[in-house]
């Protein structure tokens, strides 16, 4: 074989670059199995309940219980159409562009995929939502680090607690922020220096769903993040909890702020 023919070696920064790209392709097929794991038990939810209001409608002969079960069916139908738009939303934005993203949106249509999970383990959401432009995004990169940032939220939290999800607009710095905060384990220090690690990972193993990690989870976040030009940091304290917050730049052309009203906040059962 010719030298003109040999292999070209990779430069370290190459070497270091096609590991980071298939680091984040990892962590995306792992994000993926997680979406649809999540998807598949909240369709089966919903479709045992539309089962069995159905078969009680059909037992019963009376109208209050055949009214009762027809409007226990329709709720089913429109949580089942609601999950579905959230996922297609997901599917329209499957490529690679950038473009002006409303976070609250997209923060509603993550909680709304983790919804019956957050339930099972006891977890109390609460919006704080402020008016804030649409962030210049790729939404499907950003929807995948909420559900990071959530579950691992939710891990943190084995006996329940609360979970506060924050919308803010910080016009001085041209940034949309995102804070996620539970009140959970917390870390300690000297692992919180390393938590952006590549395979670093706080968790001691699977959780009672299954659910363990990997440590590429918060490596990837900070990799999108900043690949938006954004900034993510984190603050925690053991037995008090964790704090994310991510900053996103402003789209340039934004559209007026979103109305939702200041300080909201919801509580999700």
């Amino acid at each position: 074989m010719n030298q003109a023919s040999a292999p070209k070696e990779l430069s370290l920064e190459q070497q270091i670059a096609l590991l980071r790209e298939q680091l984040a392709q990892t962590q995306k097929m792992a994000a993926l199995g997680e979406l649809v794991s999540t998807t598949t038990h909240e369709f089966n939810n919903v479709l045992m309940t539309v089962i069995n209001y159905a078969r009680m409608g059909l037992r019963h002969k009376d109208d209050a219980t055949r009214e009762k079960a027809l409007q226990k069916i329709l709720a089913a139908g429109e949580r089942a159409s609601r999950i579905t738009s959230s996922i297609l939303g997901m599917a329209r934005n499957r490529s690679e562009h950038f473009e002006p993203t409303d976070l609250g949106k997209l923060l509603e249509d993550t909680l709304l995929l983790l919804e019956r999970e957050l339930s099972k383990y006891r977890i109390r959401v609460t919006r704080q939502l402020a008016p804030a432009p649409p962030a210049y995004a790729n939404g499907n990169q950003i929807q995948q680090v909420l559900l990071n940032l959530i579950v691992n939220a939710r891990q943190a939290m084995p006996q329940g607690g609360e979970l506060l999800i924050a919308l803010s607009y910080n016009e001085a710095e041209g940034m949309v922020e995102l804070l996620i905060r539970d009140h959970g384990e917390g870390i300690p220090e000297d692992k919180l220096r390393r938590i952006f690690d590549p395979f670093f990972t706080t968790k001691r193993g699977p959780d009672e769903s299954g659910k363990g990690g990997t440590g590429l989870g918060l490596s990837t976040a900070r990799d999108i993040i900043e690949g938006h030009r954004g900034r993510i940091r984190v603050e925690s304290t053991v037995g008090v909890g964790t704090a994310f917050t991510i900053k996103l730049p402003v789209a340039r052309a934004a559209a007026p702020a979103v109305n939702v009203p200041a300080n909201a906040a919801n509580q999700l059962a």
